[in-house]
């Protein structure tokens, strides 16, 4: 298995790469337009005080576009990576406070948001955990990018052969 990583791992974190910052890209600028339906959908969460969820609402999806071009292009990959990662996991710890607490939205992720039909409390609850899923793949994604953060197309500078990530 590592020496196929090894032969391969500059693929894969284009990849990877290509996969979180093209999700990130798309879920923001999906949002980026309509800021008062995206800080409806970060306080249909009840997490957060109304006022500071609104703000978080309207400044998500520019961080989430900005996540995604530096991804995309291949700048500052590891730090970029870390923050993709991070927002994966509040992502999951949302969406996994709203399941225990018997709340039922739509999560907001690729737009829209806020409260659903009780009558649909099934398919919210398989919506929440295949969402659950996704973000806990692009997290690993990007912990793989964390390690592994040089690949084709990047602005980053790759380091010498025979330095040690």
């Amino acid at each position: 298995m590592v020496a196929f990583n090894q032969k391969y791992q500059r693929f894969f974190t284009l990849v990877s790469r290509l996969v979180i910052g093209g999700v990130l890209l798309v879920a923001g600028g999906l949002k980026a337009f309509v800021p008062a339906e995206a800080a409806g959908a970060v306080a249909a969460y009840k997490i957060l005080p109304t006022q500071i969820a609104h703000i978080v609402g309207y400044a998500l999806p520019w961080f989430e576009i900005a996540i995604g071009l530096l991804l995309i292009i291949g700048i500052s990959v590891r730090m970029t990576s870390i923050l993709a990662g991070a927002i994966m996991v509040l992502f999951i710890v949302a969406i996994a406070s709203v399941w225990t607490r018997g709340i039922l939205i739509d999560c907001g992720c690729f737009g829209g948001g806020g409260s659903i039909d009780p009558s649909k409390a099934a398919q919210v609850h398989r919506s929440y955990a295949l969402e659950i899923a996704r973000d806990l793949g692009l997290a690993l994604l990007a912990l793989y990018l964390y390690f592994f953060p040089y690949g084709f197309l990047s602005l980053d500078k790759s380091p010498p052969p025979n330095e040690e990530m």
